[in-house]
């Protein structure tokens, strides 16, 4: 399993950054192997984090090697004060099952 985190900074958005956003997560969201999201924004500093997961890396592979990925990439310096990705592989996860998580009814619980 893998997540990818995509850690921006906002800048400016546009009715372009809505529609390529909506449309990249509609494409995220069918391809086989992609297991779920979660977004968090630090209200210190204003930075958004968005963690994908998904069950291989060749799933993920997909979304990024995707022409409106590229895109949006190609784009991002319009609506983006800057930006880190992070891609990692998932060692264990676990939890109580008290809270709503993309991976809840992959893992047991500990």
């Amino acid at each position: 399993m893998y997540t990818s985190t995509f850690t921006f900074a906002k800048g400016d958005y546009d009715a372009d950054f809505f529609a390529l956003d909506d449309r990249i997560a509609a494409i995220a969201r069918a391809i086989p192997g992609y297991l779920g999201e979660e977004a968090w924004e630090n209200a210190a500093n204003g930075l958004i984090s968005n963690v994908y997961y998904w069950d291989s890396m060749e799933a993920l592979q997909q979304l990024m090697s995707h022409p409106a990925h590229r895109e949006a990439k190609q784009a991002q310096a319009k609506w983006l004060r800057g930006y880190q990705v992070v891609i990692a592989e998932v060692v264990r996860t676990y939890g109580d099952g008290g809270i709503a998580h993309p991976l809840a009814e992959t893992t047991p619980a500990h």
